[in-house]
């Protein structure tokens, strides 16, 4: 006999005993501390194809069974799932087997009758371990070269950039997890788009639900967050609930987190410490499921310094840490994104797609962005509201005008980090040495086909046999082989 409640894919908890009462009353406890996915299971022999079935991040295991005890089951339970942490379960007078059962690859233990504090508390710090395995597994796979499992998940954020498919990576990583995250990075730069993948990766059920810190005072964010009751406060008819209710079941996404006063902070705090919380004007303590991602353009360790964000609320906001970097840092994505922008405000205008001339181009690359990706679509849109001919040049963006920025400053903020011109060349390079280095990449990433180096140089083979005849002075019998041999 077993019962399930599966209603949180991320922490799947498995409770084997014999006592269907205890089991009730253990998976009660964990469910009224917010560890809801509990499915437990009362026939021992059963426990490999329920194993097999499902997917569990931690596995409780009473000592003491009949048919098969955990004694019995321990061993080829770490033989064939040994990812899942397993808790074994015991009397006081069995304390003696707790060597044994640790020896034999049992993560912890816990003595009946059970301690509320102390189940809750082992069972969350299984799951970090079950988490933490998962993702260096899914890391190591990533340091070997395999692709994003989901890359749907990231199909809203136009990207090209090594550094976004890499945090995009991290990500993936924390799919299991619920533990808080926080991503910092400039204004525009995208982190609720950030957020959003975060939250399609967790597969949660319930909706990502965002609050705006900045310009709300405590007793503004606490309504908006934590609802009121009927009477709290004058012009409050009716009771309502709050933006954390909404979130049940899925993430609430707190934008602009450093911009709370010091007496939101606290309230926040307690909210992450014991997901509880207080409608305004109720005594009556409700519980929270919803998982926390919070996001700030701000420097916490000066804010921390200042006295004006409490260390420990930082602590706790940041068990997993993402920093999103600007525009100007991953200048790959600045065409991708014009070209995408550029074409959805055309079909929004019923329009043609607009095109964007060469000049604009390489303007639009040596532009900072200060404003990031949000300032691009701004600069996109007017642009293409505006514009009559169908092609959009330096007119067309105020302020992008050439002159601004040196050549050098151009080439090396072109790179984008995988053919790096900042680190070849220490001084401006003239055409010979571009060239030279341009042929000699080719060649490389062609692996020595000429053929295809030249197709890759936008020049005929035999042009690119002159340069490389020009560069050593000589052919070697080799070389004059291998012209005949690829074709």
């Amino acid at each position: 006999m077993s019962h399930s409640n599966q209603n949180e894919p991320g922490h799947s908890i498995l409770l084997v005993d014999d006592d269907a009462g205890f089991l009730d009353g253990a998976r009660r406890a964990l469910l009224a501390n917010g560890i809801g996915n509990v499915t437990t299971l009362q026939d021992s022999k059963q426990i490999f194809r329920t194993l097999a079935n499902g997917s569990y991040s931690v596995l409780m295991l009473d000592w003491v069974m009949p048919d098969l005890s955990g004694a019995d089951l321990l061993p080829e339970i770490v033989r064939l799932y040994p990812n899942i942490p397993v808790i074994i379960m015991t009397g006081v007078r069995d304390l003696e087997n707790v060597v044994s059962c640790i020896k034999q690859g049992a993560h912890d233990y816990i003595t009946k009758p059970l301690d509320t504090a102390r189940l809750v508390s082992i069972v969350q710090n299984a799951v970090k371990s079950s988490e933490l395995v998962a993702s260096n597994r899914k890391l190591t796979g990533y340091l070997l070269g395999e692709p994003l499992s989901n890359p749907e998940n990231f199909s809203e954020i136009v990207t090209c950039s090594e550094r976004m498919i890499s945090i995009f990576k991290v990500i993936e990583t924390l799919a299991r997890s619920r533990q808080p995250v926080l991503i910092s990075g400039e204004t525009g730069v995208g982190k609720e788009l950030i957020a959003q993948a975060i939250h399609r990766c967790s597969g949660l059920k319930g909706r990502m639900i965002t609050v705006n810190a900045a310009g709300l005072d405590d007793t503004m964010l606490a309504d908006t967050l934590f609802g009121h009751k009927k009477g709290a406060y004058t012009g409050a008819t009716e009771s309502r609930d709050g933006l954390i209710e909404q979130a049940k079941g899925g993430t609430l996404f707190l934008d602009e987190i450093g911009d709370l006063n010091i007496a939101s902070q606290i309230k926040l705090l307690r909210l992450l410490q014991q997901n509880e919380y207080y409608r305004l004007g109720s005594d009556v303590l409700h519980k929270s499921d919803a998982r926390i991602i919070a996001a700030s353009n701000g420097n916490f360790h000066a804010l921390i310094a200042s006295g004006e964000f409490r260390s420990d609320l930082f602590y706790r906001i940041s068990a997993h840490t993402l920093h999103i970097p600007p525009l100007r840092e991953r200048r790959e994505d600045i065409l991708p994104l014009a070209d995408h922008f550029a074409r959805i405000t055309s079909k929004q205008m019923h329009r043609k797609p607009v095109v964007l001339s060469r000049e604009l181009r390489q303007a639009l690359i040596s532009y900072d962005f200060p404003g990031n990706v949000r300032e691009l679509i701004n600069k996109v849109h007017n642009a293409v509201t505006y514009n009559r001919t169908g092609t959009l040049t330096l007119d067309d963006f105020p302020g992008l005008a050439p002159g601004t920025t040196s050549p050098r400053d151009i080439i090396r903020r072109i790179a984008n980090g995988q053919f790096a011109l900042q680190g070849i060349f220490h001084d401006f390079p003239t055409i010979n040495e571009v060239e030279a280095l341009l042929v000699e990449k080719a060649i490389s990433l062609s692996n020595g086909n000429r053929k295809v180096a030249a197709t890759m140089l936008g020049m005929s083979r035999p042009t690119l046999q002159k340069r490389l005849e020009m560069a050593t002075g000589k052919r070697s019998d080799e070389e004059l082989e291998e012209d005949y041999a690829v074709t």
